[in-house]
């Protein structure tokens, strides 16, 4: 199962921590859903750091991605509540192999 944890500081989302696979695909098969995760949280860790250019953590390794912001998490409120709301839709269509939730920090 992908578990995706979103931080929130204030009631203002700080970032995220994506780890697992799916396991939707069978045997052999490539991960359709895995990849939709995949590429929809690096699309936002790169938007946050390399395009509005935040200070920010963030870690990649096979089946693994962690972004915590570190100044002005405000600047990027949009791009991570568009991400919030896609993975819970993911959630609520593959209950099974997608867990989204928040934590107050």
């Amino acid at each position: 199962m992908i578990r995706i944890t979103f931080t929130e500081k204030d009631s203002l989302l700080t970032g995220f921590e994506c780890k697992g696979h799916s396991d939707y695909a069978k045997d052999g098969d490539d991960d359709i859903l895995c990849a939709f995760v995949s590429s929809a949280c690096l699309m936002t860790a790169n938007t946050v750091t390399e395009v509005i250019g935040l200070k920010a953590q963030a870690s990649s390794v096979n089946g693994y991605l962690r972004l915590e912001i570190e100044e002005s998490p405000e600047k990027a409120r949009d791009i991570l509540q568009g991400l919030l709301f896609h993975l819970k839709e993911l959630d609520k269509e593959y209950p099974g192999n997608i867990k989204v939730t928040i934590s107050e920090v």
